[in-house]
């Protein structure tokens, strides 16, 4: 068998993938181990027999390709899906095929990842002005003085 290939169950898979998440950032395919499990739910006669959901294992932690800031936000992000040493675990079962559930964990990460990579704006703080401030504090004598005006009626 030629180097970069796997055979798992059945299924050859080629492992001299990159998988690219955005300009700067690439996973190798090596870096994602995949299992197949039996997924729950309906699906008649073949949800007992066939392995068609898949849990995706990705080391963040260990992965030369995540700058650390990238890996923060990511563990930030995944939230219960990130194991204690840094191992991100995503499930998809939601069709029928190995294949699909496959590439639809495979998209999750990359999207878990772009998401992370994002760096977020600088706020630079701002101050209301003078005039502002006079205009909403001339409002609440305006609404407090309706208010006030509203008092108890004398009958007499």
């Amino acid at each position: 068998m030629s180097p970069g290939l796997d055979f798992v169950r059945g299924f050859l898979f080629n492992r001299d993938i990159m998988i690219r998440i955005n300009n700067s950032i690439t996973l190798d395919d090596s870096e994602i181990t995949e299992s197949f499990i039996r997924a729950s739910g309906p699906g008649g006669q073949n949800v007992n027999k066939v392995e068609t959901a898949v849990q995706l294992r990705f080391d963040a932690k260990a992965s030369p390709n995540l700058p650390p800031y990238v890996f923060a936000k990511l563990r930030e992000l995944a939230g219960q899906r990130m194991t204690k040493e840094g191992v991100l675990v995503l499930s998809s079962s939601e069709y029928r095929s190995q294949d699909r559930n496959r590439k639809a964990a495979i998209e999750r990460l990359c999207e878990l990842i772009r998401k992370a990579a994002v760096v977020p704006k600088y706020r630079r703080p701002t101050k209301p002005t003078y005039a502002s401030k006079v205009r909403r504090l001339e409002t609440k004598q305006r609404r407090g003085g309706l208010k006030k005006s509203r008092g108890k009626v004398d009958l007499d």
